[in-house]
């Protein structure tokens, strides 16, 4: 009881019923044109000249369903004055098929019906229960039943039966937005097979976002672990060498570059607009890659055998990615010293490595390596001085930045990427004073 009450004052019962009301008012022009066959045709029997109007007016009310734009009206108005869920209109048009487009006309076929029939209820209950009272109008009140009548005239039982019509009208106002409700998502929402290609976009719309992802995670980040390092280096070499300095800072320049270009490209893609070409970086830019590390202090050796430029598309790109993402985190998570590059491009396989020293490996080799005439300008950066040059000094090595913060996403996105090529991959400690990231890609993809 407490329940039905609530239905009958929520605002939601009657903005539903407006909007099944709504098709009589939208279906009475098709309702005049559906009567000039039966003004035509005078000699006919009565009732087969009413069965040939509903059959022109249903005929109308489907081909009305059929037009392009009624179902994307429909949507929006179920949505808002029904309150119930449900996709675009145009994604679902788009992967309709021909056997669901009988779909919206017989949705709009059954609105017509419950808008009808429920108008004609509640408008005749409202009615009566306002006129009754008192019998204004001279109202009276008729039902039979089972060959037996009640006759209401006035007096107090128009009083009682007043507002029992008034709640019944409400009632059928209840009923009319329920059915429409239940009748909504399985006539306008998606079919099955619509639903799977609704399914299949979203899919397709995460990939191409979790790889945008992937893409920021790789370039950006890159680009601000060596920036930050360059920026310290910059500022500890400022004075004493101002040559190093402007190179760090030119340096910082080329990456920002770089990165804003993805930066922009990737933005565009997310704003849904019409991006321009996506930066391209493959295994040629590697050399480029590398520069940008030493001049951040970095000492780095390279293997590189094999056919580079045989290296195309998809697995280029992806070859290039990886390596920058394992020298991101050897330049992050790495406490300095030497970064082993290794690039074997094979006929069948594309071999890829990084390995990197720890902290105990890079504490030793730094004692070793600050001996007299030498400044240490930085991880990897040296100014030998002979008997001929400037008076040898030697300078406190390099502060490093803090530790850099970690996303958890760095070997996940790499071993996500690896995967979607067929890949191996492998990462963590190489004995006691080394870390190695090995990724092994097919050259061709398996069949």
């Amino acid at each position: 009881m407490i329940k039905a009450t609530r239905t009958l004052l929520r605002r939601s019962t009657y903005s539903g019923a407006l909007f099944g009301y709504g098709a009589v008012l939208l279906s009475l022009p098709l309702l005049s044109l559906a009567l000039v066959p039966a003004m035509a045709w005078r000699s006919a029997p009565e009732g087969l000249r009413a069965a040939a109007v509903l059959l022109v007016w249903a005929v109308l009310i489907g081909l009305v369903g059929l037009a392009r734009t009624t179902r994307r009206v429909l949507v929006l108005s179920a949505r808002r004055l029904l309150a119930v869920s449900l996709p675009d209109a145009a994604a679902v048009r788009a992967s309709a098929s021909r056997a669901d487009r009988w779909r919206t006309p017989l949705w709009l076929l059954l609105h017509v019906t419950i808008g009808w029939t429920g108008a004609l209820a509640s408008g005749v209950l409202l009615v009566a229960g306002l006129t009754l009272p008192g019998g204004w109008l001279d109202a009276e009140l008729g039902l039979s039943l089972f060959g037996r009548t009640v006759r209401v005239t006035g007096g107090w039982q128009s009083w009682a039966v007043a507002p029992v019509c008034l709640l019944l009208a409400a009632a059928v106002c209840a009923v009319v937005a329920k059915a429409l409700r239940w009748s909504a998502p399985r006539l306008l929402g998606p079919s099955a097979a619509e639903r799977l290609a609704l399914a299949a976009e979203r899919e397709r719309r995460l990939a191409e976002r979790n790889r945008l992802a992937h893409e920021l995670h790789d370039s950006i980040g890159h680009t601000l672990t060596t920036t930050t390092i360059q920026a310290a280096v910059a500022g500890e070499v400022l004075s004493a060498d101002p040559v190093a300095a402007r190179a760090a800072l030119r340096s910082i320049e080329e990456s920002a570059r770089a990165a804003l270009e993805d930066l922009d490209y990737v933005l565009g893609v997310l704003r849904e607009r019409e991006a321009e070409t996506a930066p391209v970086r493959t295994l040629a830019d590697l050399p480029g890659l590398l520069d940008r590390l030493r001049h951040a202090g970095a000492v780095v050796e390279p293997d590189l055998s094999g056919d580079l430029a045989h290296v195309q598309g998809t697995l280029s790109r992806a070859a290039y990615r990886i390596l920058q993402e394992g020298l991101t985190n050897a330049m992050r998570h790495g406490a300095g010293g030497p970064i082993e590059v290794r690039v074997a491009a094979g006929a069948e396989v594309l071999e890829l490595g990084v390995v990197n020293a720890t902290g105990a490996a890079v504490r030793e080799a730094g004692a070793e390596a600050l001996e007299p005439g030498v400044d240490v300008l930085g991880p990897g950066v040296t100014d030998p001085s002979g008997p001929d040059g400037p008076e040898p000094r030697v300078a406190a090595p390099v502060r490093r930045p803090g530790a850099f913060p970690t996303s958890g996403h760095g070997l996940p996105g790499l071993a996500e990427r690896v995967r979607l090529l067929h890949g191996e991959i492998e990462a963590g400690p190489d004995g006691p004073r080394r870390w190695r990231l090995a990724v092994r890609l097919p050259v061709r993809l398996p069949a």
